[in-house]
């Protein structure tokens, strides 16, 4: 229990959510206000006007936070610096939609995961508070989708008859040769993990028109190329069970090539979609039971950490990285001192 009057400092776990959180929430505030300022589509605007709500919330108690426990803010990124509202449409309303739709869906696991993460009473009830925002904000994108039919739903697999049990090493060891059908948590992986590539892919499409500098175009190429590779592998994992698999988001971008958001805006945002795939493909791991799945998830994680290390490369060298909070170097110090 906290000492009445006397509030507990932050720790590592609780100051590394809220800064994390702080960046992007800034970053989301530039993309949210974009999309609000060309969507035409009046069921959409409000569901963006409600996320960009949230942000702008998110920023503000952040900061009141962080300023209390004098800690100083991140500078992030803000509306005059990193977008600009003039520019032509880039995506459609659409793709927005499954954009926030993804994002929700994200933020759900990652306040799940601060809330696990916080000590201190007023810092676990705001995460919750997150998370329950979140959840709102991620039904209300997915009945728009499904309103507008627009929601793309996993494939269905036949009904269990009949308690079965597992009889032979060839469930999960088979890498070579035939194999055996898809297990549901698989598909619903293999499935979840395409449709993220293809909305990747799109995204850095997108990005990668309205780039200035050649380094950070050529790697939103490069990018591009990764995630439609993927996205081929795990369209054939799927095939080979004979079932479907969902439509990509290549027709949703327009031909605008106005500089639309700042290229450090967007290597950003490329580095967390980045690190969201590493972790999703290290589930696919944990809840692969057949051998090639498992170690397809592998090596795909290993080639997206070396482009994510080319990433942070350029974003280094442009002075775009901003360093998050560090622990004490006591061997710095001590130096320092004599």
């Amino acid at each position: 229990m906290e000492e009445k009057g006397k509030q507990i400092r932050l720790t590592a776990g609780e100051i590394a959510q809220l800064w994390s959180q702080y960046l992007n929430d800034s970053s989301s505030i530039c993309v949210l206000t974009y999309f609000l300022e060309k969507a035409e589509d009046d069921e959409i605007k409000p569901l963006i006007e409600f996320a960009l709500q949230l942000s702008n919330s998110h920023v503000q108690k952040i900061t009141a936070i962080l300023t209390e426990e004098k800690n100083v803010v991140p500078q992030g990124f803000s509306i005059t610096e990193d977008v600009d509202l003039a520019a032509p449409r880039l995506f459609s309303d659409s793709f927005v939609l499954n954009f926030i739709h993804q994002m929700a869906k994200v933020g759900l696991t990652v306040y799940a995961g601060s809330v696990a993460t916080s000590v201190r009473q007023d810092i676990t009830a705001y995460y919750k508070n997150c998370l329950s925002e979140t959840m709102e904000l991620y039904e209300k994108a997915k009945d728009l989708l499904l309103i507008k039919g627009l929601y793309i739903r996993s494939p269905n697999l036949p009904n269990l008859e009949e308690v079965e049990y597992v009889k032979k090493q060839w469930f999960i060891l088979d890498v070579v040769g035939e194999k055996r059908p898809l297990a549901a948590m698989e598909v619903d992986n293999l499935y979840n993990n395409l449709q993220r590539n293809a909305l990747g892919a799109a995204t850095l499409t997108g990005f990668s028109q309205v780039a200035k500098k050649k380094d950070v175009k050529q790697f939103f190429i490069k990018g591009i190329e990764i995630a439609n590779k993927h996205v081929t592998l795990f369209r054939g994992k799927l095939e080979e069970s004979k079932l479907p698999s969902p439509m990509g988001w290549d027709s949703e971008i327009t031909s605008s090539t106005t500089n639309t958001f700042s290229d450090k805006l967007m290597m950003f945002f490329t580095s967390g979609l980045n690190a969201l795939s590493i972790g999703y493909y290290g589930q696919g791991v944990a809840q692969g039971l057949r051998g090639d799945i498992s170690s397809m998830y592998n090596r795909l994680s290993l080639e997206i950490q070396l482009y994510t290390e080319d990433g942070a490369n350029i974003m280094i060298n442009n002075g775009w990285l901003e360093q998050p909070p560090l622990a004490a170097d006591r061997d710095e110090l001590i130096r320092r001192k004599h």
